[in-house]
């Protein structure tokens, strides 16, 4: 039996503007994204019987056809008739519910692992028109590194790498509806949208001060209104010395940006020290994951 191990990667967004909603309740959006050092490890072994068997590390995980993972393997067998079938093991180590794609990652490293094992030699971009139908982060989390991710996230212009930095990443001990922070965006009267022109000119100019002083994300006011503990854990960061902090997604994970690293080391520390949450890690930007 053959198999291969691939590790999913987490990301966070730089910058998030949304610009409108659609009829099929989708949102037009603009956003910076950057894949990050904290991952999930999945082992796919391909398995003759006609089954798809994904075992977890964690219990909150569903493993059967609600688990995108599945989903992936289902629509890739569908699509090119194979018979034979998968074994999936998933080491989760991305927060779940976190506003940090760990789902889509891991249905981008299933889409991947099909093409391996089930030899179907696809492209990176055939790989991500497949990853559209399963998710809207699906299509980046194949490609990954820092990208400009517009339409509903699926249309994606490569962006110049991050500059060095270390990037502390929370979660506090809750999970946000997505749908609820979306329904309570489209309710605000009054938006600041961010500068996300002026972010990718700052990454073209290797200029993390030009980054971090733009990162903005418009849903952050929903979801800490929702849950208050959210600004506790930014403001926290930030007085830690980190030179920006922010929502990643529709929450309520908060990340900073520290140029030294002991710093975040120590922002860490004090957080789990004050108690706001147990998950919390320093990790680097990932600038590029084709081959990882």
């Amino acid at each position: 039996m053959a198999s291969v191990t691939l590790q999913a990667f987490a990301k966070v967004n730089l910058g998030l503007d949304v610009l409108g909603s659609r009829e099929n309740g989708y949102h037009d959006v603009r956003m910076v994204m950057q894949t990050i050092d904290l991952f999930d490890t999945l082992r796919f072994t391909s398995i003759p019987e006609d089954e798809i068997r994904i075992t977890t590390s964690d219990t909150k995980i569903p493993t059967g056809e609600k688990n995108l993972v599945y989903q992936a393997i289902l629509l890739m067998k569908r699509e090119f008739a194979v018979k034979k079938g998968m074994e999936v093991y998933i080491d989760k180590h991305i927060p779940v519910a976190a506003g940090m794609a760990g789902g889509s990652a891991d249905c981008a490293a299933a889409l991947k692992a099909c093409n391996l094992l089930f030899e179907l030699h696809l492209s990176e971009e055939a790989l991500m028109d497949y990853g559209k139908s399963l998710g809207a982060d699906v299509p980046y989390c194949i490609m990954g590194g820092t990208a400009l991710a517009e339409g509903i996230g699926e249309k994606l212009t490569k962006l110049p790498a991050l500059p060095d930095c270390h990037i502390l990443v929370a979660k506090p001990p809750m999970e946000v509806s997505t749908g609820e922070v979306y329904r309570g965006f489209d309710a605000e009267k009054h938006v600041v949208h961010p500068d996300i022109d002026g972010m990718i000119k700052a990454l073209h100019n290797e200029n993390l001060d030009g980054v971090t002083a733009r990162m903005v994300n418009v849903l952050e006011n929903v979801t800490i209104r929702l849950h208050p503990e959210v600004l506790v854990l930014k403001d926290t960061v930030r007085t830690a010395g980190a030179k920006n902090a922010m929502m990643t997604g529709s929450g309520p994970t908060v990340f900073g940006i520290f140029t030294d690293h002991v710093l975040a080391e120590d922002a860490r520390n004090e957080i789990v020290a004050q108690g706001l949450t147990r998950e919390v890690y320093v990790v680097a930007p990932v600038n590029e994951i084709s081959e990882r």
